[in-house]
Order: C-alpha cells, then sequence, then structure tokens
C-alpha cells in the first residue's frame, strides 16, 4: 500500500535527513500555465504552444518536499487548440532518500479544457497522471481528475479547486481527495505577482500521514511574490508550511526559491 510507502519514504528521509498551474498542477498539481508569449504552431492551425524551465530550490508538492529539501531541475510544455482542449506534461527532478520507490524523475501528463464561463469566470477540467519512469519499486503511477474555477476581479484572480485521486494501484488501492484555493495579484505598475494558497487533503496523500502520523488529513499554505526581471524570465519566494510533524527537508516550514523562463 501506498500509505506504507510513503511512511516508508517518509522514515528514510527523517534517518537520512504553484506559481504555476495550469491546469493543476503545482500548487495544485506541478504543470506550468499557458502565458501571454505563446508561439502558433502554424498560421491558422488553432494551436498554439507554451512553456517553461524551473530551477528551484526545493520541491515543494502541495507543502511536501519531493526532492527531499534539495533543488530541483523543472520543466513544461503545454498544446493548446482554440477550442480550449489542451494536452501537455512537466517533469521534475525528484529525491526520495535512495528508497527508488519513486526513482529520479517524475513525469506528468495531462489533458483537458478550459474556456470562459462568463465575463468574469472561467473553468479548467482535466485529468493528470503522475508518473515515475526511474522507480525500481513498483506501480506507483496514479492518475488524479482535476477541476477549477477562476474569478477575475480587477487585479485579483481567485481560484476554487479540486482534485481526486481514485483507488488504484498506485496509491496502494486508497484513495486522495484535495480541495484548494488560490489568489493571485499583480501589483498595478510594476513586474510584482503576490500570491497566497490555502489547500486541504483528505487521504493517502495527506501531510500528517505522510510524516508518520495516523492522521489522514491535512492543510498545507503559501504565500509569496514573483518579479519579472526580464521578457519571460522571473524570480519568485515562497513562505510554504504544512499541518502534522516537521521533518527537516520533508515536511518543515521552509522559503522556496525560484528562477523560471516562460515561453
Amino acid at each position: 500500500m501506498l500509505t506504507s510507502v510513503r511512511s516508508l519514504m517518509a522514515a528514510t528521509l527523517l534517518a537520512g535527513t504553484a506559481f504555476a498551474a495550469t491546469p493543476a498542477l503545482a500548487e495544485e498539481a506541478p504543470i506550468s500555465s499557458p502565458v501571454d508569449d505563446s508561439e502558433s504552431l502554424g498560421e491558422g492551425s488553432g494551436f498554439t504552444v507554451t512553456g517553461s524551465a524551473t530551477v528551484t530550490t526545493d520541491y515543494r508538492f502541495r507543502g511536501v518536499s519531493l526532492s527531499g529539501g534539495d533543488p530541483a531541475i523543472q520543466g513544461g510544455i503545454t498544446i493548446t487548440h482554440d477550442s480550449g482542449f489542451y494536452v501537455g506534461t512537466w517533469g521534475s527532478s525528484i529525491d526520495d532518500g535512495g528508497t527508488d520507490i519513486y526513482g529520479e524523475m517524475e513525469l506528468d501528463l495531462f489533458a483537458g479544457w478550459g474556456g470562459q464561463l462568463s465575463d468574469t469566470f472561467k473553468a479548467d477540467v482535466g485529468i493528470l497522471l503522475y508518473a515515475y519512469p526511474t522507480n525500481e519499486f513498483g506501480p506507483v503511477d496514479y492518475w488524479e481528475p482535476y477541476a477549477s474555477v477562476t474569478g477575475q476581479f480587477g487585479p485579483v484572480a481567485a481560484k476554487l479547486g479540486v482534485a481526486y485521486a481514485f483507488d488504484q494501484d498506485g496509491l496502494g488501492d486508497n484513495d486522495n481527495f484535495y480541495l484548494y484555493t488560490n489568489l493571485d495579484a499583480g501589483i498595478p505598475g510594476a513586474p510584482v505577482t503576490v500570491s497566497a494558497h490555502l489547500g486541504y487533503t483528505d487521504g493517502v496523500l495527506a501531510p500528517p500521514l505522510l510524516a508518520g502520523e495516523d492522521d489522514d488529513s491535512g492543510f498545507d499554505w503559501s504565500l509569496g511574490a514573483a518579479v519579472t526581471v526580464l521578457p519571460g524570465l522571473s524570480i519568485g519566494a515562497t513562505y510554504v508550511g504544512v499541518e502534522g510533524p516537521s521533518i527537516d527537508g520533508f515536511t518543515d516550514d521552509t522559503v522556496v526559491g525560484t528562477l523560471t523562463y516562460s515561453m
């Protein structure tokens, strides 16, 4: 069961020891979002491609470090049609404490649809596969459908989202429910964006459970800012915290720094 797998990972780390989302993905799930300087795949094709590359001081997924508290290299690409349908992939280096349960790489594949519901609100629905191609343990890949609604209120974007990983082999025949909200606001007249995030997990991936407790629910939160220093290049800093035991380089509160190039 993944509960024991994740607990083993936490124990190993203890012994040896977001800004992106598009469809789900970093604060919810780690995927880079489309940006304005997208490139067309061909005149009149209706397709655009966007992507990003990031160096981060710590890969935190819903508050929990998947890089052992160390830096990680990440990148992704998304192809979007004018109809709102999209497909893409995102990857990151990881560190599972030398257990080889997850290996050294996470590769996410996703597809979905995003579009305007009204002048104020837009929706996004899709499905995401978390894959670990270098693992030597067994079935740890798992699927997670997701949905979100975002409202734009002046300079503030407010998002409410949900992701549900159903019972499957990669989760040890368990499931996981994640509910989150994000607030993002650009500072008028300045190349600065501030963000806040609050998430709640109920299931096998809950931070307290991963840290060795019996509690299979818990909150994660973050507060950060990003500055665009050159076209497509931004620097960010985010304070990240989770509920449950504080394990150094795993579930401890920390400040994560990022350097991201988007195209």
